[in-house]
């Protein structure tokens, strides 16, 4: 039995039947050598095939939320990663000017 097939609604041959002279370009900004300098999105990290050990009721809510478990537990994670670098980082830098106030400076006499 043939699969079924279903209608696309669209006015695709009023589109096609339009010359380039005939479409606005005006709203859309030029494309020039800075567009293409960095990539739209990120290359996502190679993966590593691991194994992990998991509390059974927080897999279980992962599964629940369909397809693509695993990739929301690393995303979960990655998330986790990058608040807890930021916190770090900014621990960091607020150690170094409080330790910078601290310091009498070289110029004041």
């Amino acid at each position: 039995m043939p699969a079924k097939q279903h209608a696309i609604k669209s006015d695709f041959a009023r589109i096609d039947k339009l010359r380039d002279e005939d479409i606005d370009y005006s709203d859309i900004p030029e494309l020039d050598d800075e567009v293409f300098a960095q990539p739209l999105v990120p290359w996502p990290p190679r993966k590593e095939l691991i194994t992990i050990r998991l509390d059974a009721d927080v897999l279980d809510w992962f599964k629940h939320q369909g397809r693509g478990y695993q990739t929301r537990i690393n995303q979960v994670l990655r998330r986790y990663m990058d608040v807890a670098t930021r916190r770090v980082r900014s621990k960091a830098r607020t150690t170094r000017d409080a330790r910078n106030r601290a310091r009498p400076s070289r110029h004041a006499r």
